[in-house]
């Protein structure tokens, strides 16, 4: 599998899950969160929305910023075409 192909994979399966898709949905239309407020509005715990995070950050879907004791989240600005128009959809 070429390279492009194996990054394509790795962003679809991140994608592949209703709870990443509420977090994209909420930075979306709130431009970014820390873990807790993320949590907080899909009604998730703190562990596993971390975990969904670092899914979403490993498939470079997402940046992060880490301000003081809190990690926060936003949609990354380097997101491909093809990942700005599934974003459009949200």
């Amino acid at each position: 599998m070429k390279n492009k192909e194996k990054e394509m994979e790795r962003v679809l399966k991140a994608l592949a899950n209703h709870r990443r898709l509420a977090i994209l949905a909420f930075l979306k239309k709130k431009g970014e969160g820390s873990v807790g407020e993320i949590g907080e509005e899909i009604r998730l715990s703190f562990r596993a929305t971390s975990r969904h995070l670092s899914v979403l950050y490993a498939a470079n879907v997402l940046e992060r910023q880490q301000r003081s004791l809190q990690v926060f989240y936003k949609i990354s600005k380097e997101s491909s075409p093809t990942l700005r128009a599934l974003f459009s959809l949200l």
